[in-house]
């Protein structure tokens, strides 16, 4: 009788190999944009594992979707297991670094400590990712200037504490300061404390930057005519927030001038608390703030409050934008001869709105001005009395109801809108899908950081809710008040919201848990298709040929955008009643083919919001048009496939 025998391990790995490998071989043919099997490519890796999950879950055999299964995780196997150990384990913020390396993950850096001793004038050009504290302390004149500092960085991150305390006519000069930048985490804490003259001039800081965040914690308290400048400060930036806490508290004959700031920004919010808070004879300046920006929110709270002597001057302050709101609370209050003036404040395109609480209250000697103010604002526990209104427009329907009877007519004409908030051929109508149509296209290129998906098995070890927050900050060193903290913290929110009537939504973080919803939506015969690259952005395109996509028929389809997060995160919901297209986009002077976009056109706008982008550029009103748009970059929509 034959005793069994037991295989050898190599022999066993080849088996096992083997026994994958067809399967393998079949769906890895779709992962290279040729279609062909990429050099190099394992059975073994977070991709591959995709691969297979894909051929397993969709029903048909049409070429694999390579932008899609490009965004798998490039971990390998021994990787993914020491990764899901370490998690397991609760180890992994230990190994956070090298986790965001191999994972590709979006991670802050943590910063050490720089405690250079610097005795003379230094010019700082081309730095980034510093940690500059007790620097300047005690300083007696001088200049330092940071030039072209963290320019066009990724994620920069840099910490200026204690920085210029108890300095004597110390300057500080930050020019050119995050230009270009993606996602910045930049915090000044306790900066200028006690120091007497000198200046901080902040010039284009944070210009063209995308997410820029900024807090200012303790800034020049205590100083003595010191003097702050912000010029053209977080000009044409993208969704971001600044923050000024305990600014100039304590202060005496401080100037601080903000001069364009925020102007032409987009969805960029300033926070000011405690700011001046018992200061005296302080002095400050808003011009040109927050103008021509697109929905701009700023809240001032307890500013001003005890003061003595204080002056503030709002001049031409959202001025132009498209909405907004700003929040003063407690403005002033307590102060004895303060004196406010608000010239051209809130002369928005679209109406914004303001809410002054308890402003001005129990102060004395105290003198506001309004001047062209704008409407949709709320006074509650007012000061009574030096208050002035000139050409004060209190009428909440007439600026709106006069905009959407323009915009009404505009749509009946077929004429579009002019608003520089919404960029030409980011909504256009159904039919300039046609061949031999010139129009202009938006800019659709990805404005993200860099990420990829976790592999499911890993990421079901993290924690993903609003209610383990401090979980998550742990695990990717994000501090409470960190740029890291806020942006989970709002993913998180949109995540959890309520669905909107008719909407069926989930977030997620893995390929596989991707595929789960679209299927569970659309049935297993699906499809994914994105804008094939960005050529053509931002300039007028030639419509090539068109395919309405199931024929052209009305259709529902699932749409995935981008959320900030560490990892690759998608927001992904059912869209009804949708037309879908892909055409061949042309440039128009060669006719040379350069690009195949994705457009989905929406057939039911009756949900939308009066005020929404689309009908500010196209005319018309909810339920009344269809509105098409562009699929952008990494961005993807499914469908029931052709």
């Amino acid at each position: 009788m034959l005793k069994p025998t037991t295989a050898p391990p190599s022999l066993l790995l080849c088996l096992l190999f083997l026994s994958i490998a067809p399967s393998f071989s079949v769906g890895i043919a779709g992962a290279g944009k040729s279609g062909r099997k990429l050099a190099g490519d394992s059975p073994f890796t977070a991709k591959a594992s995709l691969i297979r999950y894909w051929k397993k879950q969709v029903s048909n055999d049409l070429p694999k979707p390579w932008f899609f299964l490009n965004k798998a995780s490039p971990l390998d196997a021994v990787q993914l297991a020491t990764f899901s150990k370490l998690a397991d384990q609760n180890s992994l913020p230990a190994q956070l670094p090298a986790f965001c390396s191999k994972a590709n993950l979006i991670c802050f850096p943590d910063l050490s400590p720089s405690l250079e001793k610097h005795t003379g004038d230094v010019n700082f050009a081309s730095y980034s990712f510093r940690n500059f504290t007790n620097y300047g302390t005690n300083r007696a004149g001088g200049v330092d200037s940071f030039k072209n500092y963290t320019n066009g960085e990724n994620i920069p991150v840099d910490a200026f504490r204690r920085y210029s305390r108890d300095s004597v006519g110390h300057d500080d000069k930050f020019t050119n300061y995050a230009l270009d930048a993606n996602v910045v985490d930049q915090s000044f804490n306790t900066y200028g404390t006690a120091a007497t003259g000198g200046a901080g001039d902040f010039k284009n800081y944070n210009d063209n930057s995308n997410v820029p965040g900024l807090k200012f914690t303790s800034y020049s308290d205590s100083s003595n005519g010191r003097k702050q400048g912000f010029k053209g400060y977080a000009t044409n930036a993208n969704a971001g927030d600044e923050g000024f806490t305990s600014y100039g508290k304590n202060g005496n004959g401080a100037e601080n001038d903000f001069t364009s700031y925020g102007n032409n920004s987009n969805v960029v919010g300033s926070n000011f608390k405690n700011y001046g808070e018992t200061a005296n004879a302080a002095t400050d300046k808003f011009s040109s703030y927050g103008s021509n920006g697109n929905v701009p929110e700023n809240n001032f709270n307890n500013y001003g409050p005890g003061g003595n002597a204080a002056t503030e001057t709002f001049t031409n302050y959202r001025d132009q934008s498209n909405v907004g709101d700003d929040s003063f609370q407690s403005y002033a209050k307590g102060s004895n001869a303060a004196t406010a003036n608000f010239v051209n404040y809130g002369q928005s395109f679209n109406e914004g709105s303001d809410r002054f609480t308890s402003y001005g209250k129990d102060a004395s000697s105290l003198t506001v001005g309004f001047k062209i103010y704008g409407v949709n604002n709320t006074f509650k526990e007012y000061a009574k009395s030096g208050v002035t209104f000139a050409s004060y427009r209190n009428d909440t329907s007439s600026s709106s109801s006069t905009a959407s009877l323009a915009a009404e007519k505009a749509g009946a004409s077929g004429k579009r809108v002019n608003n520089r908030w919404v960029e030409p051929g980011k909504f256009f109508r159904e039919k300039m899908l046609r061949t031999g149509t010139v129009m202009p296209m938006p800019d659709i290129k990805d404005k993200m950081p860099k990420r990829s998906f976790l592999p499911r098995v890993l990421l079901s070890k993290l924690p993903f809710s609003t209610s383990k927050i401090g979980e998550l900050k742990k695990i990717f060193h994000a501090a409470d008040d960190s740029k890291m903290a806020g942006l989970m913290a709002d993913s998180l929110g949109e995540c959890e919201r309520a669905s909107s009537p008719g909407e069926t939504k989930r977030c997620v973080g893995s390929g596989e848990d991707m595929i789960d919803f679209a299927t569970s939506v659309l049935g297993r015969n699906v499809g994914v298709r994105t804008t094939e690259n960005t050529q053509g952005s931002g300039g007028n395109i030639l419509i090539g040929s068109v395919k309405g996509i199931n024929g052209g028929k009305v259709t529902k389809s699932v749409s995935c955008h981008q959320s900030l997060f560490p990892y690759l995160l998608y927001y992904c919901h059912s869209v009804p009643k949708v037309r879908v297209y892909e055409a061949d986009i042309l440039d128009p002077k060669t006719k040379d083919k350069i690009n195949h976009g994705v457009a989905i056109c929406h057939v039911d706008t009756s949900s939308w919001s009066p005020g929404h982008g689309a009908f500010i550029a196209l005319g018309s009103g909810p339920g009344k048009i269809e509105v098409c748009h562009w699929i952008f970059e990494n961005d993807m929509t499914w469908t029931i496939a052709d």
